[in-house]
């Protein structure tokens, strides 16, 4: 945010754009602007999707939709300039829109709306040379951004499959939902709409009154304001050459390993790094373009945490407990059964995350007050000294003065926005209970009543300190539902429906007065922002429930266990213990208390040493990221550990290149091998086999293969 006083003592954005008007919001929102954000979310979906299947661990993606939007429009207008169709100029209130609508599309992927997970890597490089605080992105915020998961999670947590893999004997048809293409896209035209009109009356408050940083917004507009500057419009040219490298090289090496696929355990993803003792317990290098991207968007903190409890877990916890087969868990019983097994991994994971979300709402809730309260006493103080004429004064900036000018000129009623809201939750309040038979009318208003409270306070923390608990949000609500609607009533489907409903309120509002405040900084309209997130919502609708269908028939054979859609596991799991439908194997909650328990501890002893600014702090492991980590095998963490020291070295030769130049190489990294995600899917589906199979062998297992194949050879 621009220092408030006179705008000779710093630097101005504005004025290096003084000369050029600002279009009307009409023409903000164009014809080609749409065209490109419909083939941008297109092929952003499928990298998403792809990440909710295999991992559930979302980086962001809005440096990719930037600066490829920037690139196809502004290629497009030179095109037509060469054919001497000369066309209206390419403006940055264009270039936040397409950013915007691409966003809302292609992350409805991971929440069923369109949130936004920030880093600060990511923020750090659109933000060099400006002045957005980013020590406010705590790693706890950066873990809640993480591990979301709409698709992933609720949606595909319902399913006859997953209820299979859990195997807790809850697969009636009233405790699963098939995710069906019509069903689906009804299901998320009516819920994704709401979220977008439930913040809109408090736009000013936060934005104006407030100013709150809202760090992910003004780091986008930032990134978008650099690229309409000469400078800027190099650096990205570049960074638009990179994207396309790393992707084509994440691509091609994706295809050339599937060649080598052709059985169980076959390719150089299975390569027994360390050994195959170790290999057998997961830990390997797989070498992922996805992993290694996140890796290198993502802290370090978040990645070592995710190493250090799969050490942890696959290393030392589920071997031993596996040792205790037939004497704390029934022998006989799948591992995938949450009575056997699998109920240790999952609950253990599940008391993590409840610990982790539940302190850090209270956390938060008690800096909200404290910062509000502050506030109140500084506005007391003023008044007091109302009188004395000599007072200083804070001016505004002339950036400042100028943007509120435009933000308010193009006001949106907030009649419009409450009426629009009370109409579209009585719709869904009629016809949601049509679709999913375990919820009622009832249960649905509820959710409608209590949610744009939660969406509130989830929208002021994201302001404040980018700290986004909408999945936190999500658990509670799954918890509550589940034990009001019960286990023979379908409390298990219907708490998850209802979880739907609520995320696309909270996590919709935070993100959306993110988008404001973008609009804010680029003197973008906000009708323009609001039209382009509905568009761009609509798309998503129709695009990622067809994107999901495809991945949901792969998911179903899923020969290789390559989508393991670990959320979806612990949304069902939470599920099922609210609705009281489970009886858990013997110690497992025992164990899972003292989870709970230490994470609470873990999360306490963060508190306590950033506000001591001890030296341990750095140190001290994200909850989150070692709970996830119980559910992945240590070779996803692995390469995410690859992708940090990837950052590290490249930090330590060229710290501003790694900056500027580092999460647009990890976002090709995602996006091309997330591009091959779709025809592998497809190869899959039509039974297209890899002609080579590549495997490795112990020394023992070898020699039998040659006795046995010399014997054949024999016997010919």
């Amino acid at each position: 945010m621009e220092s408030v006083g006179d705008p000779r003592d710093g630097p101005s954005t504005e004025r290096a754009f003084e000369g050029q008007p600002v279009p009307p919001w009409t023409e903000q929102v164009t014809l080609r602007a749409v065209v490109a954000s419909a083939a941008l979310g297109v092929a952003l979906s499928s990298v998403m999707m792809n990440l909710v299947f295999t991992s559930g661990i979302i980086p962001s993606l809005n440096i990719s939709a930037g600066l490829l939007g920037f690139f196809l429009l502004k290629a497009w207008t030179r095109l037509l300039d060469q054919l001497g169709w000369p066309g209206r100029p390419f403006t940055r209130q264009e270039n936040a829109v397409v950013q915007t609508c691409v966003v809302a599309c292609a992350s409805m992927t991971y929440s069923g709306t369109p949130p936004r997970a920030t880093r600060r890597r990511a923020l750090a490089s659109s933000c060099i040379a400006s002045s957005i605080d980013l020590a406010v992105v705590t790693p706890t915020s950066l873990a809640a951004g993480l591990f979301l998961g709409g698709f992933g999670s609720y949606l595909l947590a319902m399913d006859r499959k997953t209820a299979e893999k859990t195997s807790t004997g809850d697969d009636s048809s009233a405790s699963v939902s098939e995710p069906e293409f019509g069903r689906m896209m009804a299901f998320f035209f009516l819920v994704s709409f709401v979220g977008l009109l439930a913040i809109v009356p408090m736009r000013k408050t936060m934005i104006i009154r407030h100013r709150l940083t809202f760090p992910s917004g003004s780091a986008t507009a930032h990134l978008i304001n650099s690229f309409h500057t000469p400078h800027g419009a190099r650096q990205a040219k570049r960074q638009v050459s990179l994207v396309l490298r790393s992707s084509l090289a994440s691509l091609f090496w994706s295809i050339f390993q599937w060649f080598y696929t052709g059985g169980p355990n076959c390719g150089f993803t299975s390569f027994p790094t360390f050994g195959l003792s170790a290999f057998n317990r997961g830990f390997y290098i797989s070498l992922n373009g996805t992993y290694v991207g996140i890796g290198m968007i993502s802290p370090h903190l978040i990645n070592v945490s995710m190493l250090f409890g799969s050490i942890i877990s696959w290393g030392i916890m589920w071997p031993y407990i596996r040792s205790k087969r037939g004497i704390w868990y029934d022998a006989d019983l799948q591992e995938t059964n949450l009575k056997s097994f699998s109920g240790y991994k999952v609950f253990c994971a599940i008391a993590m995350i409840l610990g982790d979300g539940i302190f850090q709402l209270v956390a938060i809730s008690l800096r909200t007050i404290h910062t509000v309260r502050h506030h109140q006493v500084a506005a007391e103080t003023l008044r007091s000294f109302s009188d004395v004429d000599a007072m200083p004064r804070p001016v505004m900036s002339f950036d400042d003065r100028r943007r509120t000018q435009v933000f308010l000129r193009e006001h949106i009623p907030s009649t419009f926005a409450i009426s629009g809201y009370v109409v579209l939750a009585t719709v869904s309040t009629v016809v949601i209970p049509l679709m999913y038979g375990q919820v009622r009318y009832y249960h649905v208003a509820a959710a409608y009543a209590f949610a744009p409270v939660l969406a509130f306070c989830n929208a002021y923390g994201t302001g404040v300190a980018e700290t986004n608990f909408s999945a936190q949000y999500n658990k509670l609500v799954i918890l509550m539902f589940a034990s009001w609607i019960g286990i023979k009533n379908g409390g298990i489907v219907g708490s998850l429906v209802i979880c739907g409903i609520v995320s696309s309120i909270v996590s919709t509002a935070s993100d959306f007065m993110s988008d404001f405040k973008t609009s804010y900084l680029t003197l973008t309209s906000p009708r323009a922002t609001l039209v382009s997130q509905v568009i761009g919502t609509a798309m998503g609708c129709v695009v990622n429930p067809a994107v999901f269908t495809v991945f949901h028939h792969f998911y179903e054979m899923n020969p290789n266990k390559t989508y393991q859609a670990p959320l979806a596991k612990i949304y069902r799991g939470i599920a099922v213990l609210g609705a009281g439908g489970l009886e858990l194997p013997k110690y497992c909650l025992a164990i899972s208390a003292t989870f709970f328990v230490l994470a609470l501890a873990v999360c306490a002893m963060r508190e306590v040493a950033a506000h001591g600014k001890w030296r341990a702090e750095p140190y001290i492991p994200s909850v989150t990221g070692m709970a996830v980590s119980f559910l992945l095998v240590p070779a996803v963490s692995i390469d995410m550990c690859i992708g940090s020291l990837i950052v590290f070295l490249w930090n330590r030769n060229d710290k501003l290149g790694s900056q500027v130049f580092g999460p647009v190489m990890a976002s090709g990294l995602i996006c091309g091998d997330g591009l091959f995600s779709i025809p592998y899917a497809l190869l899959a589906r039509y039974d297209v086999t890899p002609p080579i199979c590549i495997r490795f062998l112990g020394r023992v297992q070898n020699d039998k293969l040659d006795a046995f194949l010399a014997s054949k050879a024999k016997a010919g």
